[in-house]
């Protein structure tokens, strides 16, 4: 059994940041922000989900920060962010604005990547001005609008009043994870991750998850319960590219394509066999690339760098 907060060791172990600040969001909620990469590179900012931590992005951040300027937070309650009172889509909305504002220069572009609760945070953004300002372009991994547990497959049964119910009491349970066990590393597999999931992507997973509070991990269960940002993906007007797993149980693949469908200006939706919730982890490369693609296509500065080492190799 352990408590340690993340993986120690190899390419889920998150590596140590060039940066650390704290940002304060327009209600004074205080936000944990990490940079990574070169300062002038093209920027990428990464918003994790539920019950997880900036620990969850380590392989992205791993792979793209050799040439790109890499910004991950934790959401408030998550990581080292302290909780807050204000809990809901507004407040997620809050904290991207305020790390938008705090991490990149006026005008600047970058691309924003947010999975399941993070990719709500960008679509209950869409119209706020330092989202209007920064967003080149976006990546939504894992995530949907609405009828969250409604649409959860988590317990096996047929859609319905009585799965709905169910599925309702084991998102928002109030108890204790307790320390990483094998039970709770099969038990956060099912739920959360596809069949074939390697044993240490498991286990990087289930101890981010486990070292969230059990008060927060409550409190945010109820906000995506009522969750409805349907009218927020309408105004996602820049480039947005979606992601998701078939085995997907928490947001299965109808959100990605009620996604895909809304969405002004989708570049892609890419459905990925087997894989589950937890696409960053389970998918390392194909999410880093699909970043490092919408980056080079979309942020100016990207464009202009490529074209000058293809002249000077030509």
């Amino acid at each position: 059994m352990s408590r340690l907060l993340h993986a120690a060791a190899g390419p889920y172990a998150p590596p140590a940041p060039a940066r650390e600040l704290t940002v304060t969001a327009a209600d004074g909620a205080r936000i944990h922000v990490e940079a990574h990469g070169p300062g002038s590179a093209p920027a990428v900012v990464l918003a994790h989900g539920w019950v997880c931590s900036t620990a969850f992005w380590a392989a992205q951040v791993r792979a793209l920060a050799a040439d790109h300027r890499v910004v991950v937070y934790d959401q408030r309650g998550h990581g080292r962010s302290p909780a807050n009172p204000a809990c809901g889509t507004e407040a997620l909305a809050d904290d991207l604005e305020a790390v938008l504002s705090a991490t990149l220069a006026p005008g600047e572009r970058a691309v924003i990547a947010g999975h399941s609760m993070g990719g709500m945070t960008v679509m209950a953004a869409a119209t706020r001005p330092a989202v209007r300002e920064h967003a080149a372009a976006v990546l939504l991994c894992s995530t949907g609008s609405s009828r969250l547990v409604a649409s959860s497959t988590v317990v096996p049964l047929g859609e319905g009043r009585v799965r709905t119910w169910l599925t309702r009491r084991i998102l928002g349970s109030r108890a204790p994870l307790g320390p990483v066990t094998p039970l709770a590393r099969r038990i956060l597999k099912y739920g959360t991750m596809g069949p074939g999931s390697a044993p240490h992507m498991v286990d990087a997973c289930a101890r981010i998850v486990h070292a969230c509070p059990r008060k927060v991990r409550h409190a945010w269960s109820e906000v995506l319960d009522l969750l409805d940002l349907d009218h927020g993906v309408r105004e996602l007007t820049m480039p947005v590219e979606v992601v998701v797993g078939t085995a997907d149980r928490l947001t299965p693949p109808v959100h990605a394509r009620s996604l895909a469908a809304a969405l002004p200006h989708c570049v892609g939706l890419t459905e990925l066999s087997g894989v589950g919730h937890m696409t960053p982890v389970e998918a390392p490369e194909l999410v880093t690339g699909k970043i490092r693609a919408l980056a080079a296509t979309h942020i100016p500065t990207a464009r202009g760098e490529r074209a000058v080492h293809a002249e000077e190799s030509a």
